[in-house]
């Protein structure tokens, strides 16, 4: 998930660095059914997000599966990716925008 504008860079440039990944060492993913928790946290109503839906096989740095925050539920883990995010690994574009009351809900909801 990043604005329609961080994915339009990195389709250019061919790969996606997020300004976190010098701070956390990897890229922030999601599953569909887990992806409204950080864009809740991190993008609380806005409207301008896309979900970049990817091919693991097309991954070229190591994709781990960690805890989030404190606040998930105990049991989820999310992907972790410890290198960029090349444009070549996304096979699908959507828009993910919020309900009226400006809060998301997983996309296939």
């Amino acid at each position: 998930m990043c604005t329609a504008d961080q994915w339009e860079q990195a389709r250019v440039s061919g790969s996606r660095l997020p300004e976190t990944f010098a701070a956390d060492g990897f890229v922030h993913l999601s599953t569909t059914v887990q992806v409204h928790l950080p864009a809740n946290r991190i993008f609380a109503g806005r409207t301008d997000l896309v979900l970049l839906y990817l091919d693991p096989s097309r991954l070229d740095a190591e994709l781990r599966w960690e805890p989030g925050v404190p606040t998930d539920p105990e049991s989820m883990v999310f992907p972790h990716l410890y290198g960029p995010l090349p444009a070549a690994a996304v096979t699908r574009v959507r828009a993910y925008r919020p309900g009226p009351d400006g809060v998301f809900v997983p996309p296939d909801a």
